[in-house]
């Protein structure tokens, strides 16, 4: 058997990091848990977007949602991305990551409003109308800790500079 040789110049992307972003990429939706009223853990859904020029993930929230008056009064959020039912033999060996952020709220109107909706809308098209809800905004969630499980024995942390080396496309890069 043959296999043809890289390409020139070809990098080698490390088992987990290919899985890692191949996750966080491919599923569309993630838990936020922030802090309640009483600094409880209150959990919720919410779908994200990456900015690449950042790796900041964006998500885009209404103002009569718990978890942004939670947000706006501790920008401490947790996330916890998960992989689909049937990708593991048993709920424990899904992969996952966990990631420990910091929120904050994108400036309604102007060209950073515009820059999240541009890469928000192309991964969740459907939410088009929701965009131009005036009781909506966009919030900056900037990755601080990772942690990635990805199935039994395969677990790591992952500092917040490599998730962004990761997660940050150059303008013109595929």
């Amino acid at each position: 058997m043959t296999s043809e040789p890289p390409t020139a110049g070809a990098q080698h992307e490390p088992r987990l990091d290919r899985l890692l972003r191949e996750l966080v990429e491919r599923r569309p939706i993630a838990a936020l848990a922030c802090l309640d009223e009483q600094g409880a853990p209150a959990v919720s859904m919410v779908s994200y977007a990456i900015d690449p020029a950042t790796a900041d993930l964006l998500i885009h929230v209404s103002a009569l949602a718990a978890h942004t008056r939670q947000m706006a009064a501790d920008g401490r959020v947790g996330l916890m991305v998960l992989g689909a039912d049937g990708e593991a033999e048993s709920p424990q060996a899904l992969p996952r990551v966990s990631l420990g952020a910091q929120a904050s709220f994108v400036e309604p109107g102007g060209e950073e409003t515009a820059h999240c909706q541009r890469i928000y809308l192309a991964r969740h098209p459907q939410a088009e109308r929701m965009t131009q809800l005036p009781d909506f905004c966009f919030v900056r969630l900037q990755v601080q800790s990772v942690r990635q499980v990805q199935g039994f024995g395969a677990a790591r942390s992952v500092e917040a500079v490599r998730w962004r080396e990761l997660f940050t496309r150059l303008p013109g890069a595929s």
